[in-house]
């Protein structure tokens, strides 16, 4: 099975399933000497773990992470990050009466077409616990971006049709839902709390906020910074759409309103508006980069579906075991994560661009 690696500069290598006895991530090219520990990383894990609230499913999985190499005395040492992360409460028998039915929504049907057979516990490597090796490297990336002062942050956008619109990015962490807006937050859990009674989910939309990234990072064709922010959003399971800056409102405003005009300020270029989202022809334009993705509604609900099975007979569904009723609010820090492996991949590799920054390097 190919494509279960990201990236060019640090490439990031996601491993295990959903009911297997780990999960993990290998993250190669990642530079030496950046102080690092469990600690950092546990973290971005426990806001992506389940059990949390009654919006998640109810696996109760510690997701404790261990560094198994690329760490000496609390230090990267430049060799490969080898992390892993142990499942300890898989219910593997929820799923034995869709063992051989495919059910709707979800990766089972072009699963078994490509390989001939497939993991049904969770969906294996197409299960959403897939990421947990997302968000553990994200973690990693994270904190060197922080160290040369970039930040990543995303949060719950909207739920169904119920958007944010007093944002106070302190709210976020302060409700189930990861919306920066108390109000929203409340109207979102009663739409859900609907959504529940009906034996039904709901989708919604993650923004990204990234600050801190200069000018000049990413490149001009098929490497553009929004390119690769794109592929990595979409590579994650229940995305099904990428918005970069206005996105697709830019398709309904003129030339004259979408373009960002120039004008220096204290000897610096700066840009009066950002409907380019911080990207301009694939590269970083010096501004605040904004992303964001929307998450279709979690596939498994215990409603009874029309289906087919292996011998492909028609046949109805009902799916049992532990579910999310909405994914969105488990896949904010996904979204984060992958947003910071992205542009710390792409600032590495900006840095042999240009020969005057090898020389400036060397000479120093």
């Amino acid at each position: 099975m190919a494509g279960s690696t990201f990236g060019n500069r640090i490439s990031v290598t996601t491993w295990g399933e959903s009911h297997g006895k780990a999960l993990g991530v290998v993250i190669d090219g990642f530079p030496a000497g950046l102080k690092l520990s469990e600690e950092d990383i546990q973290p971005y894990l426990d806001r992506r773990k389940p059990g949390q609230s009654k919006y998640t499913t109810a696996r109760a999985e510690g997701d404790e992470v261990v560094i198994l190499s690329g760490v000496f005395e609390g230090v990267t040492t430049g060799t490969p990050i080898s992390l892993m992360i142990e499942n300890k409460d898989q219910h593997s028998k929820d799923y034995g009466n869709i063992a051989t039915t495919f059910r709707p929504g979800h990766a089972d049907y072009g699963f078994i077409e490509k390989f001939g057979l497939r993991d049904y516990r969770g969906g294996g490597r197409s299960s959403g616990r897939e990421t947990i090796g997302r968000v553990a490297a994200g973690a990693i990336c994270a904190k060197l971006l922080n160290e040369v002062g970039i930040t990543v942050c995303a949060y719950t956008k909207s739920i169904g049709d119920i958007k944010i619109y007093d944002f106070d990015l302190s709210e976020r962490d302060n409700n189930p839902l990861c919306m920066p807006d108390a109000v929203a937050a409340k109207k979102a859990e009663e739409y859900l709390e609907a959504c529940m009674l009906n034996k039904d989910s709901a989708g919604g939309v993650i923004e990204c906020l990234i600050t801190g990234v200069p000018a000049g990072i990413g490149d001009p064709v098929f490497e553009k910074l929004d390119a690769k922010l794109a592929q990595a959003l979409v590579s994650v399971g229940s995305v099904k759409g990428v918005e970069i800056g206005d996105g697709f409102a830019a398709s309904k405003t003129l030339g004259s309103i979408n373009n960002d005009n120039f004008r220096m300020d204290n000897g610096v270029v700066t840009k009066l508006t950002n409907h380019s989202g911080g990207i301009l022809g694939g590269i970083s334009d010096g501004d605040d980069i904004i992303v964001r993705c929307a998450i279709k509604p979690t596939p498994s609900i215990a409603q009874v579906q029309a289906t087919v099975n292996e011998k492909h007979e028609d046949v109805d569904i009902e799916i049992h075991g532990r579910h999310d009723p909405v994914i969105v609010p488990r896949a904010v820090v996904v979204v984060e994560a992958m947003c910071a492996i992205t542009i710390c991949d792409a600032l590495l590799s900006h840095m042999t661009d240009r020969v005057d920054y090898i020389k400036e390097f060397y000479k120093n």
